[in-house]
């Protein structure tokens, strides 16, 4: 089924390319990534891609720019040396959170990069947990938004945590929280908060009931950690009596590391769509997407629909 398919890594995330290529039991595409003296990039396949369906897999993940253009640069290769389809599995999407203009003269960088994207020649997305939904109308060519919140709540429902209840760090999330205590059967508790300016929250107050109990914060993202830093804090003085954080994509940057491990919170968790910073190595749980896109590049080659791939997390003896 996979033999007319190609999975090429780039620079951001080959040890979970590695790992996908292994679960489909096929050898990696060959690239050459190399960068001239005055810091020009070149990307190209070392093996025919003629009549080939090609995924690349790459997070647009610190540094951004220099991830964006090298998909941008091998896109434009595959597409100049055949290939029959260019699939683009980005587990990250960067720039997404700049998809609105919130003061005058600011640009929409998240639709400048779909459209930089479909330009260079990209067929398809495959992505998990955007920012925001409306980012699949930014793209010309097809979206797939996957999401990592069943392996998230899979993940807890093995723990067998007591007492717990889910926590939304924003009213933006209150979907994606809910979405984990239907699938833990524990109740919903949102944090009230406001953002002054990017990366700085302030909150406002705590709705629900968290005192003595263990909670459960599920966020899309943690960046500088300020958001859920500040919302565990809330929740320990509401009489909280433990606080674990969990996330989709661990970007970690500036003080992130300071605020996770400063015993606020009780424990981290992550998935590997964002290689994880060295210094947070032990510190972090992290959990791989490698079976999901595997499943999903083995669905798309066979023609059968992507939303079978969660069935695996709805069988706990399964996963």
């Amino acid at each position: 089924m996979l033999e007319h398919a190609l999975l090429f890594s780039l620079s951001a995330n080959k040890k979970l390319t590695q790992d996908v290529a292994y679960r489909l039991g096929i050898e990696l595409g060959k690239v050459a990534v190399n960068h001239f003296s005055d810091g020009e990039t070149i990307c190209e396949p070392l093996d025919s891609v003629r009549d080939k369906n090609c995924y690349i897999l790459q997070s647009t993940c610190s540094p951004v720019t220099e991830n964006l253009f090298e998909i941008l640069i091998f896109a434009d290769a595959l597409k100049r040396s055949s290939a029959k389809m260019i699939n683009l599995i980005v587990p990250y999407f960067g720039y997404a959170r700049q998809d609105r203009q919130y003061k005058p003269r600011q640009p929409i960088t998240s639709k400048l990069v779909a459209d930089l994207l479909v330009t260079a020649g990209i067929n398809r997305i495959i992505s998990f947990d955007l920012h925001t939904p409306q980012l699949q109308g930014f793209f010309s060519c097809l979206v797939d938004e996957l999401t990592a919140i069943p392996l998230i709540a899979s993940y807890y429902k093995k723990e067998h945590l007591e007492n717990v209840v889910v926590v939304s760090p924003d009213h933006g999330g209150v979907n994606r929280a809910r979405r984990v205590a239907e699938r833990l059967d524990t109740p919903l508790a949102i944090v009230d908060k406001r953002r002054p300016q990017p990366n700085i929250s302030e909150v406002m107050n705590v709705v629900g009931d968290v005192k003595s109990k263990n909670c459960l914060i599920i966020d899309d993202m943690i960046d500088t950690a300020g958001s859920c830093w500040e919302s565990a804090k809330a929740l320990k003085e509401h009489g909280a009596l433990s606080v674990r954080v969990a996330c989709v994509h661990g970007i970690f940057s500036g003080p992130a590391k300071e605020r996770l491990l400063d015993g606020t919170i009780d424990e981290i968790l992550c998935t590997d769509s964002i290689p994880l910073r060295k210094d947070m190595n032990g510190k972090v749980k992290v959990i791989s997407l490698a079976p999901m896109i595997a499943m999903t590049i083995d669905h798309i080659e066979g023609g059968i629909p992507l939303s079978s791939v969660y069935d695996i997390y709805n069988n706990d003896e399964q996963y």
